[in-house]
């Protein structure tokens, strides 16, 4: 009887194991955060590629930040921004209108504990927002107004920047809401446009990335699946596609687009209680791989396909590891082409 068991014991084991995905190992691991790890943006530096910087949050109540990191996964403090009241997810953008003449990059994030997202200005980290833009301030329930997810959308066609805003829990429609940036002689403005995405209400939604050049967003339902829809108003509310829920363990977490030319490319998701990452195509959103990335509880991540130098001929994959740390792979080692 004893060796009968033991058998079988030695069987599940062997089963568990099989289905382990062998690990790629990242490039290299960042300096750790003093609080916990969440969410990482990728700025392209364009005139020095090897000087770009990746963002990463740390959240805290009182003293969360976002951290400034070089691409030897040192802590650039010059760079980073402290006293942050809980700062969930970062994203970048590029070429924000500042006036006539001037156009800027950009650095937004959403505070949670004080119900705002902020702006500044990259790389010299100078704040664009009064001390904030207040979001979701027609919700009365309190928890429909705390930020989480944040990602920019640069209109290809007008130029134009607006930011999509998810929240710690909210309504099944509606859930996200997308702020027009604006900058006049008074300063800079977010000003809503519009209300949109449908939720499960199961979970919560974070996540969220934006496709610029095809025009679509994408947001993780964490319960049941990845939500499409379009970025510009002017192509409406409804929902283009919900898809991937079957290849995920329990959260879905979060989105990075990979792009390559003629629409090519990789929707990639964390699937966060499995440890591993699920690519769907670009072009259609039909699954395509799981990969082992090494990372634990991944709440983000970013890419950039440009190269970034010698370390990063290819491009650059950065993703959040619950050990208040993020992991660098190069792209070459994802092998997506």
């Amino acid at each position: 009887m004893k060796k009968v068991i033991l058998l079988g014991i030695f069987t599940l084991t062997l089963v568990s194991c099989g289905n382990k995905l062998p690990e790629i190992a990242p490039t290299l691991v960042t300096e750790k955060l003093p609080h916990d790890s969440d969410d990482p943006a990728i700025w392209v530096n364009h005139k020095n590629p090897e000087a770009s910087i990746v963002f990463g949050t740390d959240k805290d109540d009182v003293n969360g930040g976002i951290y400034a990191f070089d691409l030897d996964g040192k802590i650039i403090k010059d760079k980073s921004i402290t006293g942050i009241s809980y700062p969930n997810n970062v994203d970048v953008e590029y070429g924000f209108k500042i006036n006539d003449s001037t156009t800027i990059d950009i650095l937004m994030f959403t505070e949670r504990e004080k119900n705002q997202i902020r702006l500044y200005s990259i790389p010299d980290m100078k704040p664009l927002d009064n001390n904030g833009f207040k979001v979701f301030t027609d919700e009365t329930i309190v928890e429909y107004k705390r930020p989480m997810g944040i990602s920019l959308f640069k209109n290809p066609k007008t130029g134009n920047i607006s930011v999509f805003v998810s929240r710690k829990s909210g309504p099944t429609e509606g859930y996200l809401y997308q702020y027009g940036l604006a900058s006049d002689s008074t300063g800079v403005h977010a000003n809503l446009l519009r209300k949109v995405g449908k939720f499960s209400g199961t979970k919560e939604i974070e996540a969220i990335a934006v496709d610029d050049e095809l025009g679509f967003l994408y947001y993780s339902d964490e319960g049941v699946g990845i939500r499409k829809y379009y970025a510009d108003p002017k192509m409406g509310d409804e929902e283009i596609a919900l898809f991937g829920g079957e290849f995920f363990k329990d959260d879905i977490e979060g989105i990075a687009i990979a792009t390559y030319p003629n629409g090519k490319g990789y929707i990639i998701v964390s699937n966060q209680q499995d440890h591993t990452f699920n690519f769907f195509k670009r072009s259609d959103n039909s699954f395509v791989k799981t990969l082992n990335l090494g990372t634990i509880e991944t709440d983000g991540c970013d890419i950039v396909t440009k190269s970034l130098g010698k370390k990063f001929p290819n491009g650059l994959f950065v993703s959040m590891n619950d050990k208040k740390d993020f992991f660098f792979h190069a792209v070459d080692s994802l092998k997506l082409k």
